[in-house]
């Protein structure tokens, strides 16, 4: 049975990495063949199709960065003994407790 669990969650990964990259291509060309025929500009198209490969790549990108990470927090030790500080996320600065 765990074979099974884990060839079906390989599927929903791979599933899931090709929705992430097909769904901006998609929206980007399809914005564009409707801006292109509205204004007479069908050159727009593929500027946006680039657009579109450009944010799924982004997307893949950060799916995979959360999937391989090990999880943790980034921690700032002193080497003093005591429990790690951990950074604010955005602030720059050490929480204190």
């Amino acid at each position: 049975m765990k074979y099974k669990k884990s060839v079906y969650r390989s599927l929903a990964l791979i599933t899931q990495f090709g929705i992430n990259m097909l769904v901006p291509i998609f929206l980007c060309t399809m914005a564009g063949v409707y801006i292109g025929k509205k204004y007479s500009m069908d050159w727009i198209a593929i500027p946006l199709f680039a657009i579109g490969a450009l944010a799924g790549f982004r997307n893949i990108f950060i799916m995979a960065k959360k999937i391989y990470s090990d999880g943790t927090p980034a921690r700032h030790s002193d080497h003093s003994g005591e429990q790690p500080s951990f950074q604010e996320k955005g602030t720059g600065h050490v929480k204190e407790d």
